[in-house]
């Protein structure tokens, strides 16, 4: 395997945003770790990746970020590869129309979409604190007027509705981002949550139908224009990415957190209930 000077993991790579950002960073030179769950989309997404960008340096891990066990064990191989790490991108993401359980016992989408995200990242810490100046990029979204019920933040008493379930869980990654940030100052490690805009035709909306997946086919744009602003995070000059550190980010520029996200007691309850809910420690 090529050794490139930096090295990117990206979750949720095997299409839509995730994959454009991971093609993107390849296109930049970096050594790109896909993180994937399906080994068979795993290996058709490096093909695809490595047939835009000859001379690609790609490798596949295998990891489910709903699954606790597969993400430590995720963690802990890539670390015994590799040690340092400049970028991870956490945009793996689900649109369940029912409410699941994980393996964990925490509901799916707030699993996926956030839960496993967290873990992950603060198990690879040792490996970006190496890298410093690295960076953390989550692909969130402006999570509209959503706010987390920390009495039922796995909707088990509430009626569960994606529309529901995927703003929360982005709103949490847009908290994660900046408890992480403040938590990680003056280390070199920064962390950034990104809005990428509605993104038309993705595997992400397979589950779902009715009006909202065909208002997102019809006025969404392409994974890449999506996956400009996560790559450029990643790419960027380190003094200029610093100045975005722990904000929401679109289109370059940082968005207002509104409601519950500019509320600094609920990141700091939300990161006392994630461990709990994952333990950082096990």
């Amino acid at each position: 395997m090529a050794k490139a000077s930096r090295i990117a993991l990206v979750t949720g790579g095997t299409s839509g945003i995730g994959k454009a950002t991971a093609t993107g960073l390849a296109k930049a030179g970096f050594h790109v770790v896909l993180l994937a769950r399906d080994a068979a989309r795993g290996r058709a997404a490096l093909k695809d990746i490595q047939a835009a960008v000859p001379g690609a340096s790609l490798e596949l891990l295998a990891g489910d970020l709903a699954s606790q066990a597969s993400v430590r064990k995720a963690a802990a191989a890539f670390a015994k590869a590799h040690g340092r790490l400049d970028v991870l991108v956490n945009c793996a993401g689900v649109f369940l129309p029912e409410r699941q359980v994980t393996e964990d016992g925490v509901e799916t989408t707030f699993a996926t979409n956030y839960l496993g995200s967290f873990l992950l990242t603060n198990l690879l810490l040792p490996s970006l604190r190496k890298a410093s100046p690295s960076r953390v990029i989550s692909v969130a979204s402006r999570y509209g007027g959503a706010a987390l019920d920390f009495d039922d933040l796995q909707m088990e008493r509430r009626k569960f509705s994606y529309m529901k379930a995927v703003p929360a869980s982005k709103l949490a990654q847009v908290l994660f981002t900046q408890e992480l940030a403040q938590r990680l100052a003056g280390s070199g490690v920064t962390a950034y949550a990104v809005h990428p805009g509605l993104v038309a035709n993705t595997k992400l909306l397979d589950q779902t139908g009715g009006f909202f997946r065909w208002m997102t086919n019809r006025m969404g744009g392409t994974p890449e224009k999506g996956a400009d602003t996560p790559v450029w995070l990643a790419t960027v000059p380190a003094a200029e990415a610093a100045a975005l550190n722990g904000m929401l980010v679109s289109k370059r520029k940082a968005m207002k957190t509104p409601g519950q996200g500019s509320d600094p007691a609920a990141r700091k309850r939300l990161w006392q209930e994630s461990e709990r809910l994952a333990p950082l420690k096990g």
